[in-house]
Protein backbone atom coordinates (compact mmCIF):
# COMPACT_ATOMS: atom_id res chain seq x y z
CA UNK A 1 0.00 0.00 0.00
CA UNK A 2 1.34 3.38 -0.97
CA UNK A 3 1.06 5.99 2.02
CA UNK A 4 0.08 9.39 2.05
CA UNK A 5 3.00 10.86 2.91
CA UNK A 6 4.73 9.07 -0.31
CA UNK A 7 1.66 10.35 -2.50
CA UNK A 8 3.58 13.68 -2.93
CA UNK A 9 6.13 11.97 -5.17
CA UNK A 10 4.14 10.45 -7.71
CA UNK A 11 2.81 14.00 -8.70
CA UNK A 12 6.33 15.61 -9.23
CA UNK A 13 7.49 13.64 -11.69
CA UNK A 14 8.12 15.58 -14.88
CA UNK A 15 6.08 14.47 -17.62
CA UNK A 16 2.69 13.12 -18.46
CA UNK A 17 0.59 10.99 -20.69
CA UNK A 18 -1.98 12.08 -22.79
CA UNK A 19 -5.06 10.72 -24.30
CA UNK A 20 -8.84 10.53 -24.53
CA UNK A 21 -9.74 10.27 -20.70
CA UNK A 22 -8.11 8.83 -17.61
CA UNK A 23 -11.04 5.65 -18.23
CA UNK A 24 -9.96 5.19 -21.65
CA UNK A 25 -6.49 5.38 -21.20
CA UNK A 26 -6.23 3.13 -18.60
CA UNK A 27 -8.10 0.34 -20.29
CA UNK A 28 -5.19 0.47 -22.42
CA UNK A 29 -2.69 0.62 -19.86
CA UNK A 30 -4.15 -2.34 -18.18
CA UNK A 31 -4.06 -4.52 -20.94
CA UNK A 32 -0.76 -5.71 -21.09
CA UNK A 33 -0.43 -6.90 -17.61
CA UNK A 34 -4.62 -8.54 -17.55
CA UNK A 35 -3.01 -10.72 -20.66
CA UNK A 36 0.58 -11.75 -19.23
CA UNK A 37 1.67 -14.36 -19.08
CA UNK A 38 -0.80 -15.84 -21.41
CA UNK A 39 -4.27 -16.52 -20.15
CA UNK A 40 -7.64 -17.58 -21.75
CA UNK A 41 -9.76 -14.64 -22.92
CA UNK A 42 -12.33 -15.96 -20.16
CA UNK A 43 -9.84 -15.36 -17.43
CA UNK A 44 -8.87 -11.74 -18.94
CA UNK A 45 -12.74 -10.93 -18.85
CA UNK A 46 -12.53 -11.34 -15.16
CA UNK A 47 -10.23 -9.59 -14.43
CA UNK A 48 -11.04 -6.74 -16.74
CA UNK A 49 -14.35 -6.41 -14.59
CA UNK A 50 -13.01 -6.25 -10.96
CA UNK A 51 -10.68 -3.37 -12.24
CA UNK A 52 -13.22 -1.64 -14.50
CA UNK A 53 -15.59 -1.69 -11.51
CA UNK A 54 -13.31 0.10 -9.50
CA UNK A 55 -13.02 2.60 -12.07
CA UNK A 56 -16.72 2.77 -12.40
CA UNK A 57 -17.02 3.03 -8.70
CA UNK A 58 -14.50 5.97 -8.07
CA UNK A 59 -15.91 7.96 -10.90
CA UNK A 60 -18.97 7.78 -9.68
CA UNK A 61 -17.91 8.73 -6.23
CA UNK A 62 -16.76 12.19 -7.44
CA UNK A 63 -19.56 13.09 -10.47
CA UNK A 64 -22.37 10.72 -8.99
CA UNK A 65 -24.89 10.23 -11.84
CA UNK A 66 -25.26 6.21 -11.16
CA UNK A 67 -25.48 3.70 -8.40
CA UNK A 68 -21.97 2.09 -6.94
CA UNK A 69 -21.80 -1.09 -7.79
CA UNK A 70 -20.04 -1.97 -4.47
CA UNK A 71 -22.76 0.39 -2.99
CA UNK A 72 -19.30 1.39 0.16
CA UNK A 73 -18.18 4.56 -1.82
CA UNK A 74 -20.11 7.85 -0.35
CA UNK A 75 -20.47 10.76 -3.09
CA UNK A 76 -18.11 13.56 -2.56
CA UNK A 77 -18.31 15.65 -5.48
CA UNK A 78 -16.30 18.25 -6.20
CA UNK A 79 -13.78 17.66 -3.67
CA UNK A 80 -11.66 14.92 -5.18
CA UNK A 81 -9.29 15.10 -8.81
CA UNK A 82 -11.66 12.00 -10.84
CA UNK A 83 -8.37 11.43 -13.15
CA UNK A 84 -6.28 10.67 -9.90
CA UNK A 85 -9.14 8.71 -8.53
CA UNK A 86 -9.79 6.75 -11.67
CA UNK A 87 -5.98 6.11 -12.45
CA UNK A 88 -5.54 5.03 -8.98
CA UNK A 89 -8.44 2.72 -9.01
CA UNK A 90 -7.14 0.96 -11.78
CA UNK A 91 -3.30 0.48 -10.62
CA UNK A 92 -4.46 -0.38 -7.44
CA UNK A 93 -6.85 -3.02 -8.63
CA UNK A 94 -5.29 -4.48 -11.44
CA UNK A 95 -2.03 -4.91 -8.86
CA UNK A 96 -3.72 -6.70 -6.99
CA UNK A 97 -5.25 -8.64 -9.31
CA UNK A 98 -2.05 -9.71 -12.21
CA UNK A 99 0.72 -11.87 -11.75
CA UNK A 100 3.58 -10.00 -10.06
CA UNK A 101 5.66 -10.09 -12.83
CA UNK A 102 4.07 -6.86 -13.55
CA UNK A 103 3.62 -5.07 -10.98
CA UNK A 104 6.78 -2.79 -12.20
CA UNK A 105 5.20 -2.21 -15.67
CA UNK A 106 2.09 -1.04 -13.74
CA UNK A 107 3.97 1.06 -11.13
CA UNK A 108 6.25 2.95 -13.80
CA UNK A 109 3.24 3.27 -15.98
CA UNK A 110 0.85 4.93 -12.58
CA UNK A 111 4.24 6.84 -11.83
CA UNK A 112 4.35 8.47 -15.18
CA UNK A 113 0.82 9.21 -15.61
CA UNK A 114 0.09 11.00 -13.12
CA UNK A 115 3.73 12.96 -12.96
CA UNK A 116 2.98 16.85 -13.21
CA UNK A 117 -0.54 16.67 -11.52
CA UNK A 118 0.09 19.22 -8.82
CA UNK A 119 0.11 18.00 -5.84
CA UNK A 120 -3.57 19.46 -4.01
CA UNK A 121 -5.93 18.56 -1.55
CA UNK A 122 -8.56 17.74 -4.56
CA UNK A 123 -5.65 15.72 -5.49
CA UNK A 124 -5.36 13.58 -2.07
CA UNK A 125 -8.68 13.59 -2.28
CA UNK A 126 -8.58 11.89 -5.58
CA UNK A 127 -6.23 9.27 -4.18
CA UNK A 128 -8.04 8.11 -1.31
CA UNK A 129 -11.02 7.93 -3.82
CA UNK A 130 -9.24 5.58 -5.60
CA UNK A 131 -7.69 3.24 -3.21
CA UNK A 132 -11.20 3.23 -1.54
CA UNK A 133 -13.00 1.72 -4.84
CA UNK A 134 -9.95 -0.83 -5.40
CA UNK A 135 -10.37 -1.67 -1.68
CA UNK A 136 -13.97 -2.36 -1.86
CA UNK A 137 -14.28 -4.47 -5.10
CA UNK A 138 -11.38 -6.38 -4.31
CA UNK A 139 -12.80 -7.16 -0.71
CA UNK A 140 -15.59 -8.58 -2.71
CA UNK A 141 -13.99 -10.74 -5.02
CA UNK A 142 -11.52 -12.02 -1.90
CA UNK A 143 -12.59 -15.61 -2.55
CA UNK A 144 -14.73 -15.64 -5.70
CA UNK A 145 -12.30 -18.68 -7.03
CA UNK A 146 -10.34 -17.36 -9.68
CA UNK A 147 -7.22 -19.26 -8.83
CA UNK A 148 -8.88 -22.54 -7.31
CA UNK A 149 -7.59 -25.44 -9.08
CA UNK A 150 -10.32 -27.66 -10.15
CA UNK A 151 -9.20 -30.88 -11.34
CA UNK A 152 -10.89 -32.45 -14.28
CA UNK A 153 -11.73 -36.41 -14.41
CA UNK A 154 -12.87 -38.16 -17.07
CA UNK A 155 -16.04 -40.08 -16.58
CA UNK A 156 -13.64 -43.37 -18.17
CA UNK A 157 -10.61 -43.93 -20.11
CA UNK A 158 -11.65 -43.61 -23.13
CA UNK A 159 -14.31 -41.03 -22.06
CA UNK A 160 -17.83 -42.31 -23.08
CA UNK A 161 -19.77 -41.08 -26.71
CA UNK A 162 -20.16 -37.99 -26.76
CA UNK A 163 -17.65 -37.16 -23.79
CA UNK A 164 -15.16 -34.33 -24.19
CA UNK A 165 -11.44 -35.18 -24.59
CA UNK A 166 -8.66 -32.72 -23.21
CA UNK A 167 -6.07 -32.16 -26.49
CA UNK A 168 -3.62 -34.12 -23.66
CA UNK A 169 -6.02 -37.21 -23.37
CA UNK A 170 -7.78 -38.30 -20.04
CA UNK A 171 -5.69 -37.40 -16.97
CA UNK A 172 -4.59 -34.23 -18.53
CA UNK A 173 -6.11 -30.93 -17.89
CA UNK A 174 -8.09 -28.80 -20.12
CA UNK A 175 -8.76 -24.67 -19.95
CA UNK A 176 -11.24 -23.21 -17.77
CA UNK A 177 -12.03 -26.05 -15.28
CA UNK A 178 -12.74 -23.80 -12.71
CA UNK A 179 -14.54 -20.82 -14.20
CA UNK A 180 -17.73 -22.36 -13.66
CA UNK A 181 -17.40 -22.67 -10.03
CA UNK A 182 -16.02 -18.84 -10.13
CA UNK A 183 -18.47 -16.24 -7.94
CA UNK A 184 -20.12 -14.41 -10.51
CA UNK A 185 -20.30 -11.03 -10.10
CA UNK A 186 -24.45 -10.38 -10.43
CA UNK A 187 -26.48 -13.71 -9.83
CA UNK A 188 -25.92 -15.82 -6.85
CA UNK A 189 -25.21 -19.26 -8.55
CA UNK A 190 -23.58 -20.06 -11.54
CA UNK A 191 -25.75 -22.49 -13.39
CA UNK A 192 -28.63 -19.67 -13.27
CA UNK A 193 -28.36 -19.06 -16.96
CA UNK A 194 -27.65 -22.87 -18.21
CA UNK A 195 -29.20 -23.94 -21.58
CA UNK A 196 -31.33 -26.91 -22.06
CA UNK A 197 -27.87 -28.59 -22.95
CA UNK A 198 -27.09 -30.07 -26.83
CA UNK A 199 -28.76 -31.82 -29.21
CA UNK A 200 -29.26 -35.56 -28.62
CA UNK A 201 -27.04 -37.45 -30.97
CA UNK A 202 -29.44 -39.50 -32.97
CA UNK A 203 -31.40 -35.65 -33.64
CA UNK A 204 -32.57 -34.73 -37.21
CA UNK A 205 -30.74 -31.36 -35.83
CA UNK A 206 -27.57 -33.15 -34.53
CA UNK A 207 -27.34 -34.78 -38.09
CA UNK A 208 -27.53 -31.47 -39.97
CA UNK A 209 -24.91 -29.61 -37.31
CA UNK A 210 -22.55 -32.69 -37.95
CA UNK A 211 -22.64 -32.51 -41.44
CA UNK A 212 -22.14 -29.22 -41.89
CA UNK A 213 -19.02 -28.97 -39.97
CA UNK A 214 -17.50 -32.06 -40.90
CA UNK A 215 -17.37 -30.29 -44.74
CA UNK A 216 -16.85 -26.83 -43.82
CA UNK A 217 -14.23 -27.32 -40.73
CA UNK A 218 -11.79 -29.80 -41.90
CA UNK A 219 -7.74 -28.83 -41.67
CA UNK A 220 -7.20 -28.94 -45.09
CA UNK A 221 -5.41 -26.16 -47.25
CA UNK A 222 -6.85 -26.76 -50.35
CA UNK A 223 -10.27 -27.14 -49.25
CA UNK A 224 -12.73 -28.36 -51.23
CA UNK A 225 -16.16 -26.38 -49.69
CA UNK A 226 -14.72 -23.75 -47.48
CA UNK A 227 -13.14 -20.34 -49.46
CA UNK A 228 -9.99 -19.12 -48.97
CA UNK A 229 -11.65 -16.25 -47.65
CA UNK A 230 -13.93 -18.24 -45.03
CA UNK A 231 -10.69 -19.44 -43.87
CA UNK A 232 -9.60 -16.11 -43.39
CA UNK A 233 -12.22 -15.19 -41.53
CA UNK A 234 -11.74 -18.34 -39.14
CA UNK A 235 -8.66 -17.42 -38.33
CA UNK A 236 -9.47 -13.82 -37.80
CA UNK A 237 -11.84 -14.49 -35.27
CA UNK A 238 -9.42 -17.00 -33.36
CA UNK A 239 -7.35 -13.92 -32.79
CA UNK A 240 -9.52 -11.27 -32.69
CA UNK A 241 -9.26 -8.33 -30.06
CA UNK A 242 -12.02 -7.39 -28.79
CA UNK A 243 -10.54 -4.89 -26.00
CA UNK A 244 -8.77 -2.97 -28.13
CA UNK A 245 -11.38 -2.82 -30.45
CA UNK A 246 -14.42 -1.74 -27.13
CA UNK A 247 -11.30 0.98 -26.47
CA UNK A 248 -11.22 2.66 -29.53
CA UNK A 249 -15.59 2.23 -29.70
CA UNK A 250 -15.40 4.36 -26.77
CA UNK A 251 -13.23 6.98 -28.29
CA UNK A 252 -14.43 6.93 -31.14
CA UNK A 253 -17.78 7.94 -29.37
CA UNK A 254 -16.62 10.17 -27.70
CA UNK A 255 -17.57 9.14 -24.55
CA UNK A 256 -16.44 11.55 -21.50
CA UNK A 257 -15.22 9.97 -18.08
CA UNK A 258 -18.55 9.02 -16.46
CA UNK A 259 -20.25 7.33 -19.46
CA UNK A 260 -16.90 5.38 -20.31
CA UNK A 261 -16.72 4.37 -17.07
CA UNK A 262 -20.03 3.20 -17.29
CA UNK A 263 -19.87 1.42 -20.37
CA UNK A 264 -16.67 -0.40 -19.96
CA UNK A 265 -17.97 -1.27 -16.28
CA UNK A 266 -21.41 -2.12 -17.85
CA UNK A 267 -19.57 -4.42 -20.81
CA UNK A 268 -16.67 -6.21 -18.44
CA UNK A 269 -19.62 -7.26 -16.01
CA UNK A 270 -21.71 -8.95 -18.52
CA UNK A 271 -18.76 -10.55 -20.32
CA UNK A 272 -17.51 -12.10 -16.98
CA UNK A 273 -20.77 -13.15 -15.28
CA UNK A 274 -21.57 -14.92 -19.12
CA UNK A 275 -18.46 -16.46 -18.99
CA UNK A 276 -18.46 -17.67 -15.63
CA UNK A 277 -22.32 -18.97 -16.63
CA UNK A 278 -20.96 -20.41 -19.95
CA UNK A 279 -18.19 -22.35 -18.55
CA UNK A 280 -20.49 -23.68 -15.48
CA UNK A 281 -22.88 -25.62 -18.77
CA UNK A 282 -19.66 -26.52 -20.49
CA UNK A 283 -18.44 -28.81 -17.86
CA UNK A 284 -21.59 -29.56 -16.82
CA UNK A 285 -22.88 -31.29 -20.13
CA UNK A 286 -18.80 -32.17 -21.33
CA UNK A 287 -19.96 -32.59 -24.88
CA UNK A 288 -16.79 -33.11 -27.25
CA UNK A 289 -15.65 -31.42 -29.91
CA UNK A 290 -16.24 -32.06 -33.83
CA UNK A 291 -12.57 -33.41 -33.51
CA UNK A 292 -13.99 -36.01 -31.66
CA UNK A 293 -17.33 -36.28 -32.68
CA UNK A 294 -16.66 -36.80 -36.36
CA UNK A 295 -13.43 -39.70 -36.19
CA UNK A 296 -15.82 -41.85 -34.21
CA UNK A 297 -19.33 -41.31 -35.64
CA UNK A 298 -19.50 -44.90 -36.30
CA UNK A 299 -20.45 -45.20 -32.48
CA UNK A 300 -22.91 -42.88 -32.03
CA UNK A 301 -26.33 -44.73 -33.28
CA UNK A 302 -27.12 -42.07 -35.89
CA UNK A 303 -26.75 -43.63 -39.60
CA UNK A 304 -26.87 -40.08 -40.84
CA UNK A 305 -23.77 -39.03 -39.51
CA UNK A 306 -20.50 -41.05 -41.00
CA UNK A 307 -17.29 -41.72 -39.51
CA UNK A 308 -13.94 -40.29 -40.56
CA UNK A 309 -11.07 -41.35 -38.75
CA UNK A 310 -9.01 -39.16 -40.38
CA UNK A 311 -10.82 -35.78 -40.19
CA UNK A 312 -9.21 -32.94 -38.22
CA UNK A 313 -10.46 -29.48 -37.54
CA UNK A 314 -8.84 -26.19 -38.87
CA UNK A 315 -8.55 -25.01 -35.35
CA UNK A 316 -8.15 -26.68 -31.89
CA UNK A 317 -9.36 -25.39 -28.20
CA UNK A 318 -8.90 -27.13 -25.18
CA UNK A 319 -12.47 -26.85 -23.15
CA UNK A 320 -16.18 -28.77 -24.09
CA UNK A 321 -17.79 -27.85 -27.18
CA UNK A 322 -20.67 -26.89 -25.74
CA UNK A 323 -22.24 -23.89 -25.22
CA UNK A 324 -19.34 -21.76 -27.50
CA UNK A 325 -17.32 -19.78 -25.43
CA UNK A 326 -17.08 -17.12 -28.68
CA UNK A 327 -20.82 -16.67 -28.55
CA UNK A 328 -21.94 -16.40 -24.90
CA UNK A 329 -18.62 -13.83 -24.13
CA UNK A 330 -19.04 -12.00 -28.10
CA UNK A 331 -22.64 -11.83 -27.01
CA UNK A 332 -22.82 -10.41 -24.37
CA UNK A 333 -20.54 -7.45 -25.24
CA UNK A 334 -22.31 -7.05 -28.39
CA UNK A 335 -25.93 -6.82 -26.06
CA UNK A 336 -24.21 -4.31 -24.01
CA UNK A 337 -23.15 -2.35 -26.27
CA UNK A 338 -26.31 -2.30 -28.09
CA UNK A 339 -27.95 -1.36 -24.88
CA UNK A 340 -25.59 0.99 -23.82
CA UNK A 341 -26.51 2.82 -27.32
CA UNK A 342 -29.97 2.36 -27.75
CA UNK A 343 -28.99 0.28 -30.75
CA UNK A 344 -27.28 -2.31 -32.69
CA UNK A 345 -26.93 -0.25 -35.56
CA UNK A 346 -23.47 0.08 -34.31
CA UNK A 347 -20.07 0.25 -36.71
CA UNK A 348 -17.58 -1.42 -35.00
CA UNK A 349 -14.14 -1.87 -36.38
CA UNK A 350 -12.11 -4.93 -34.71
CA UNK A 351 -8.16 -6.20 -35.32
CA UNK A 352 -6.69 -9.33 -34.82
CA UNK A 353 -3.71 -10.39 -33.69
CA UNK A 354 -1.48 -11.78 -36.07
CA UNK A 355 1.28 -12.31 -33.73
CA UNK A 356 -1.34 -14.88 -32.11
CA UNK A 357 -2.76 -16.02 -35.24
CA UNK A 358 -0.06 -15.72 -38.16
CA UNK A 359 -1.73 -17.52 -40.87
CA UNK A 360 -4.59 -14.74 -40.78
CA UNK A 361 -4.06 -12.59 -43.57
CA UNK A 362 -6.52 -9.15 -43.23
CA UNK A 363 -5.80 -8.37 -39.42
CA UNK A 364 -8.64 -5.55 -40.08
CA UNK A 365 -12.45 -5.91 -40.47
CA UNK A 366 -14.88 -3.54 -40.25
CA UNK A 367 -18.98 -4.22 -39.12
CA UNK A 368 -21.73 -2.16 -40.05
CA UNK A 369 -23.83 -3.58 -37.61
CA UNK A 370 -23.69 -5.89 -34.65
CA UNK A 371 -25.92 -8.09 -36.23
CA UNK A 372 -23.72 -8.73 -39.11
CA UNK A 373 -20.57 -8.95 -37.06
CA UNK A 374 -22.45 -12.13 -34.61
CA UNK A 375 -23.48 -13.70 -37.55
CA UNK A 376 -19.78 -13.65 -39.09
CA UNK A 377 -18.59 -14.61 -35.86
CA UNK A 378 -20.97 -17.99 -35.72
CA UNK A 379 -19.88 -19.05 -39.45
CA UNK A 380 -16.43 -18.52 -38.05
CA UNK A 381 -16.58 -20.78 -35.64
CA UNK A 382 -18.02 -23.42 -37.80
CA UNK A 383 -15.30 -22.98 -40.77
CA UNK A 384 -12.90 -23.40 -38.13
CA UNK A 385 -14.30 -26.90 -37.26
CA UNK A 386 -15.00 -25.69 -33.76
CA UNK A 387 -18.44 -25.95 -33.12
CA UNK A 388 -21.63 -26.83 -34.10
CA UNK A 389 -24.61 -24.40 -35.07
CA UNK A 390 -26.82 -25.40 -31.79
CA UNK A 391 -23.74 -24.57 -29.53
CA UNK A 392 -23.12 -20.97 -30.90
CA UNK A 393 -27.15 -20.33 -30.97
CA UNK A 394 -27.20 -21.47 -27.37
CA UNK A 395 -23.87 -19.61 -26.43
CA UNK A 396 -25.49 -16.40 -27.82
CA UNK A 397 -28.47 -16.81 -25.93
CA UNK A 398 -26.52 -17.07 -22.42
CA UNK A 399 -24.56 -13.82 -23.27
CA UNK A 400 -27.71 -11.55 -24.76
CA UNK A 401 -29.57 -13.06 -21.08
CA UNK A 402 -26.84 -12.18 -19.21
CA UNK A 403 -26.35 -8.76 -20.49
CA UNK A 404 -29.89 -7.70 -20.16
CA UNK A 405 -29.70 -9.45 -16.69
CA UNK A 406 -26.77 -6.74 -15.86
CA UNK A 407 -27.89 -3.72 -17.54
CA UNK A 408 -31.29 -3.85 -15.79
CA UNK A 409 -29.98 -4.44 -12.38
CA UNK A 410 -26.81 -2.93 -11.98
CA UNK A 411 -24.83 0.59 -13.22
CA UNK A 412 -28.44 2.14 -13.20
CA UNK A 413 -29.25 6.25 -12.89
CA UNK A 414 -30.27 7.08 -9.63
CA UNK A 415 -33.53 8.58 -9.54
Amino acid sequence: MVKRKHVALLFLLSSCLHGQNVVTDWAKIVQPAVSTPAKAPAYQMVQRAVIQIAVYDAVMAIEGGYKPFTGSLSSSPEQADVRVAAATAAWRTARSRVDPSQFNYLDTQYKAYLAGTPFTRTALRGFVVGERAAAAILALRADDGFSKVVLYQCSSNPPPIGEFEPDGGCGTQPVGVNLGEMMPFTFEHQSRFRPTGPDPLTSINCSADFNAVKALGRAESEHPVRTPEQTDIAYFWQGVDLHTGLVNLAVNHGLRVRDAARFFAMVYTAAADANIAGYEAKYHFRSWRPRSAIPRADADDNPDTDADPSWTPLLSVNHPEYPSAHSFSTGAIAESIARFFGTSNISWTLTADKAAVPKVIQTERTYSDLDSMLHEMYNARVWAGLHFFNSLADGAKIGRNVASHVYTNYFLPYP
